[in-house]
């Protein structure tokens, strides 16, 4: 199975909730369940210790705004990436957020996500 092959409809229906549960777990700090979606390989590289770090001492990591507005969605490989329009409640302005989704062991899973 190939994400790629999905229409942007199927993409965005897959990746809101997953967005959703990054946005609510990074408010919350809650490592563990932020990354619980995480492909194997993302999982080995992200460092738990600098997460907890960035969830602690970021302003934008713990105040991402509920809502948010899909891009759209670019196609490489054997991923997609899903851009956003993010908003955080204690800074005025507008990030972008990214998100890499592909399937692992016949599973969706999350290659990538980052706000900029």
């Amino acid at each position: 199975m190939n994400i790629i092959d999905k229409t942007d409809d199927e993409i965005l229906a897959l990746a809101k909730p997953l967005w959703r549960d990054l946005v609510r777990y990074s408010n919350e700090g809650k490592y563990g369940e932020f990354s619980r979606n995480f492909s194997g390989s993302l999982a080995r590289a992200m460092d738990q210790i600098a997460a907890g770090h960035q969830f602690a001492h970021s302003e934008l990591a713990r105040n991402l705004a509920e809502d948010f507005d899909a891009l759209g969605t670019i196609r490489r490989g054997e991923h997609v990436t899903v851009l956003y329009r993010q908003r955080c409640t204690k800074k005025p302005g507008e990030w972008l957020g990214r998100l890499v989704l592909g399937y692992e062991d016949g599973k969706l899973r999350i290659f990538g996500a980052s706000i900029f």
